[in-house]
């Protein structure tokens, strides 16, 4: 799914996985951008039987702290609507930048790599109980 903002091409696409949503960020994320994604994902996540969300920043160079709140307050939101946020693919220098910002995340999972996010994800949904939705705290 993809959106369009006055002045601005393409937005990020939320690819769905099953009952997983993927987002690849890519380069530069502008503010306008990052929070429209926001919206994106909490009303994908309201709207569909999403049970977690996979956001690959494989592809951004630089973090600043307004992106990192916004990462942070995309894992809120899913978790409020009892959907699960894994963070993989952080380059060192990315998580080096949000220590030093004093954005530790916490609460936050984060995994290497897109699979093993979606392992994490899978894992978490297997030990839920029949019928119900798996929510990390």
């Amino acid at each position: 799914m993809t959106g369009t903002l006055p002045g601005h091409s393409a937005l990020v696409p939320v690819l769905a996985l099953g009952d997983i949503l993927l987002v690849s960020l890519q380069g530069e994320l502008h503010d306008s951008v990052a929070e429209q994604l926001q919206q994106d994902i909490t009303e994908r996540i309201a709207g569909s039987e999403a049970s977690g969300v996979v956001i690959d920043v494989s592809g951004v160079e630089i973090v600043d702290s307004f992106l990192g709140r916004v990462i942070a307050e995309i894992a809120a939101n899913a978790r409020l609507l009892a959907a699960r946020t894994v963070v993989c693919g952080m380059r060192p220098a990315v998580a080096i930048t949000l220590v030093e910002l004093g954005l530790t995340l916490p609460g936050l999972v984060t995994a290497l790599d897109v699979e093993r996010a979606l392992e994490l994800l899978r894992q978490g949904a297997s030990a839920a109980a029949p019928g119900t939705r798996a929510g990390w705290a």
